[in-house]
């Protein structure tokens, strides 16, 4: 098996996935991967997709993520990882789909607007 990349995105957050055969090791940014996301929350967000296609210490894993926050990153490389599965055996798409692990995330931060304080935020207005 050849290595396999995938992107995922999530708010201002965009994450490469390098997948691998291997004994699974997961590196972001040339960092253990409990090292860079330090909360279980996020550790669980991240193998989330192998857990779930049983893929646990089957593939070596080398992410590159960068912007946004560490939660707009985690669930970043989730979808990369998550498509990733999906290429390895098509069978895991059943799997990861009706769990939402597909589906990039469309939300995005409202930009602030001339003239007001913040995006939907105006300026009081005061009658004398």
């Amino acid at each position: 098996m050849e290595v396999i990349h995938k992107i995922g995105r999530r708010k201002t957050a965009v994450a490469r996935v390098y997948v691998a055969q291997g004994e699974g090791k997961i590196t972001v940014n040339k960092k253990d991967m409990a090292d860079y996301f330090t909360t279980a929350t996020l550790q669980y967000k991240v193998n989330q997709p192998l857990t779930m296609t049983n893929n646990d210490g089957n593939f070596d894993i080398t992410v590159n993520v960068y912007g946004g926050g560490i939660t707009g990153q985690a669930e970043a490389v989730r979808l990369a990882i998550s498509r990733a599965m999906c290429e390895v055996d098509t069978e895991n798409r059943g799997i990861l789909k009706p769990e939402g692990l597909l589906t990039r995330d469309p939300r995005m931060v409202e930009r602030k607007k001339f003239g007001q304080k913040k995006a939907r935020k105006k300026f009081q207005f005061s009658k004398r």
